[in-house]
């Protein structure tokens, strides 16, 4: 027997009793379907994941000041003024493994452009920032280390600010009151998107320290150093820990600290975190897989169940055909076939429904997922590989059998 007359054979036994065919593949249908929709929906998470790390930057650290006490009571995190512009020079120029530093503030303002008035963040920092965020600039420019030191009334707005106080219009060279300074925007930013926690981070207006200090905030006196963070950007390559114990040490010497006394500063390592995120998506989607993959072993143990009650029924027909020349192969293969037809069969309507089923978790539930080639592929081929595993032993059975008792078989 061929394999065109092996097919045509195995179709019409399960087109026999389409019913029974039908139910033994739901547990294909099934396991393929979930398999496919859990390891969209996990996929679709990591990718978030890396999304939020690309937003973020690479190798960033985070130097925040440290918690102040007062009469002995410790008044929580970033309560003290440990960090100054000072210490991110100094990070950037003798921790080897720091590409660049840049010292932050911000605050919440009212942001007015002729009109139109918008309720958003101001950060002041350096021209590392940018360095140190891998935000480009979509339109305009920077301001420069010259700017700084002249406390221009300059900003760069993000993609948000500039949607609500400008629409269409071009924003370059318009100008701004942030609070009740006049500021020209310069330079517009690239897309960032969402962070980590939800907030949106095209929602910001970025103007030099100084200006921030002395124009927006008025500040002076002993405070005209300080800021809120430093944002370290680590060399490609570097290990982040060797950099966050050199800025640690480093810390503690420009501090004056002694060798009992606790950091007044805090280092917070934010890739670190986000990548912890996402190794947690990548085994919640292999676990849910798994679980999934489950469901196949199901299927598969249910298409050896009913082959081997087909190979019961059709005993006398196994006898018949080796009685007229078939031989034991011919009869594994033409079993195995059916079991294998069966798999893929169940395989394909649960790939439509895992597809729809993806489809679904996207519109309604609002999930980031991503249906990949490679998931269909992995859930087809394992619905494959069932079919043969679970419908050999079925099909050996059958082929094994001696035609003269087969006949008598009732």
């Amino acid at each position: 027997m061929n394999i065109a007359a092996a097919v045509r054979s195995a179709w019409r036994a399960l087109t026999t009793n389409t019913l029974r065919s039908l139910l033994t593949m739901l547990g294909i249908i099934i396991g393929v379907a979930a398999v496919i929709t859990m390891i969209a929906i996990g996929t679709g998470a990591q990718q978030r994941v890396e999304e939020q790390i690309k937003a973020l930057g690479s190798n960033i650290l985070l130097v925040l000041p440290g918690a102040q006490t007062s009469q002995g009571v410790r008044l929580g995190a970033q309560t003290g003024q440990g960090i100054s512009e000072d210490d991110a020079k100094a990070i950037m120029l003798e921790v080897p493994e720091v590409q660049s530093a840049a010292p932050t503030l911000r605050t919440g303002v009212q942001v007015v452009a002729a009109n139109a008035n918008w309720a958003t963040t101001v950060f002041g920092t350096t021209p590392e920032y940018f360095d140190v965020r891998d935000w480009p600039i979509e339109s305009g420019r920077a301001f420069d280390q010259a700017e700084v030191n002249g406390s221009a009334k300059v900003a760069l707005i993000g993609q948000t600010v500039a949607r609500e106080l400008f629409g269409d219009v071009d924003p370059i060279d318009q100008v701004v009151r942030v609070r009740s300074v006049p500021a020209v925007v310069i330079g517009v930013l690239s897309r960032k998107g969402q962070n980590a926690m939800g907030q949106d981070q095209d929602d910001v207006v970025i103007v030099p320290t100084t200006t921030f200090r002395f124009r927006v905030q008025g500040w002076g006196g002993g405070r005209i150093r300080r800021v809120g963070s430093i944002m370290v950007k680590v060399r490609e390559g570097q290990s982040m820990a060797v950099a966050e114990a050199g800025i640690r040490d480093l810390l503690r010497q420009r501090h004056r600290l002694q060798a009992s006394a606790p950091d007044d500063f805090t280092i917070r390592n934010l890739t670190e975190a986000m990548q912890v995120q996402e190794e947690s998506s990548r085994i919640m989607t292999l676990l849910l897989a798994a679980v999934a993959g489950v469901s196949l072993v199901v299927g598969g143990i249910g298409i050896m169940n009913i082959m081997l009650v087909s190979v019961t029924e059709r005993t006398r027909e196994i006898g018949l055909r080796m009685a007229v020349g078939a031989r034991g192969r011919d009869i594994l293969l033409q079993f195995l076939i059916e079991a294998i037809t069966l798999s893929l069969l169940g395989g394909a309507i649960g790939i439509a429904l895992g597809a729809g089923a993806t489809w679904a978790v996207a519109q309604f539930a609002q999930w980031q997922v991503v249906l990949s080639t490679d998931a269909i592929a992995l859930a087809a081929g394992f619905a494959a590989a069932v079919g043969v595993f679970f419908g050999f032993y079925p099909a050996r059975r059958a082929a094994g059998l001696l035609p003269i008792e087969a006949l008598r078989h009732e």
